[in-house]
């Protein structure tokens, strides 16, 4: 996929890692951001600034040519996959066919939240707090969860609620739009919050038009997309490394501000939504272990080394983790870490062989095990929900 050549990451990959101190990179990689930035802005609004942008993602995926798995789904080869067999029950729900998948929309509709629960009101005191590098971070980090949640809900509403035929999957897809649109609305909510500047806010809302950083993890998602250039089981593997990767780093740093008791309404919502995530990368894995006709190992590896070295680069030159303060080869190591996780969890062996790196991750990562800023914890399920109850009447009770 044809990427740009003024893109962030070849702006600031002089960046020497090694003997600069942390202040010198983290102003060189503000610098670098702001120059490029400051070239793909008009002084109009960054929308209209970056059409030509807009042009590269619309046409990066059109460049990709037909994998080997997508010709063989063509000739016919792959036929007889029951997720995607049209199925004339599929308009009611009942008699349950897959619990498996029905027990995880059960689960997510447990977990249901909406962005009025994030209380805001303590995190502008610790904003004002933070430095110029800090701030930056994550005002970035906000941009490109803002815009990936978009992605992932085009590639459901377009084609996944289309193809897959089963009812339970469904109800599944059809929940995780109305939870990706709340993830959406919480992060922009986040940048209104906190970003003053108009013209920031907009260029921050514009992210995939006007940050490079961001532009780039949002081409290799989007490559995804067209299901005339990969086999379906390609892509739900994609959307796995989407949710299970692309997050991870940006995931690991909001917690460490967490770790650092700053932010609480931001930290609470990177608990929610990286446990609504969690459980969107488990279903996609789930639906993908049901699949008769799987990729060779090695198709799976490429798909996610692929979305590794862009993930690595995203933390460590790209939008660099030391800027709050964070260590960049851990955070790197961090990132195998998750896609070693990932590809177990799609039957494949181990590529990189790491181990976690930030053992406090253990206890507030993606299982939500964790105790929080809030009254609520991310653990939160609706009542009822995962308990057994027998709803037969009877007369045998003595009054």
């Amino acid at each position: 996929m044809p990427v740009p050549a003024q893109t962030l990451e070849h702006k600031v990959s002089s960046l020497s890692i090694g003997n600069e101190s942390t202040e010198k990179k983290a102003a060189a990689s503000i610098e670098n951001m702001a120059a490029v930035s400051s070239k793909q802005e008009s002084t109009d609004a960054p929308s209209t600034a970056s059409s030509d942008n807009s042009d590269v993602l619309d046409t990066a995926a059109l460049a990709m040519k037909k994998s080997e798995h997508k010709i063989m789904e063509e000739q016919g080869l792959l036929k007889g996959e029951p997720l995607l067999t049209t199925n004339p029950h599929r308009f009611v729900i009942f008699p349950i066919q897959d619990n498996d998948l029905w027990g995880m929309y059960k689960k997510a509709e447990a977990s249901f939240w909406t962005s009025e629960e994030i209380d805001l009101g303590a995190d502008m005191n610790d904003w004002n707090k933070l430095s110029n590098n800090e701030r930056h971070f994550v005002s970035h980090v906000l941009a490109f969860f803002a815009a990936s949640d978009g992605i992932v809900n085009e590639n459901l509403a377009q084609n996944f609620m289309t193809e897959i035929q089963s009812a339970e999957a469904r109800c599944f897809y059809g929940f995780q739009i109305a939870v990706e649109n709340i993830h959406s609305e919480t992060y922009s909510l986040l940048i209104d919050t906190y970003i003053k500047d108009p013209k920031e806010k907009l260029r921050l809302l514009h992210a995939i038009d006007t940050v490079p950083c961001v532009r780039r993890k949002a081409q290799w998602a989007l490559q995804w997309c067209h299901s005339e250039y990969a086999s379906f089981a390609e892509r739900c593997v994609a959307f796995c490394v989407v949710e299970g990767i692309f997050f991870s780093g940006s995931f690991c740093a909001i917690f460490w501000l967490k770790k650092r008791g700053l932010m609480p309404g931001l930290a609470f919502s990177n608990e929610l939504i990286s446990r609504d995530e969690g459980l969107h990368c488990d279903f996609a894995c789930m639906l993908y272990s049901k699949l008769i006709h799987k990729l060779p190992e090695q198709r799976i590896v490429d798909i996610v080394t692929s979305a590794v070295d862009i993930e690595k680069e995203f933390v460590s030159d790209a939008l660099p983790v030391e800027l709050i303060g964070m260590n960049s080869s851990l955070m790197q190591q961090y990132i195998e870490f998750c896609a070693d996780r990932l590809l177990v969890a799609l039957g494949c062996s181990k590529h990189y062989n790491t181990h976690n790196p930030f053992e406090w991750m253990e206890l507030i990562s993606l299982q939500g095990k964790t105790n929080f800023f809030e009254k609520r914890v991310g653990e939160y399920a609706k009542s009822g929900v995962g308990v057994e109850e027998n709803h037969t009447f009877s007369l045998d009770a003595d009054f």
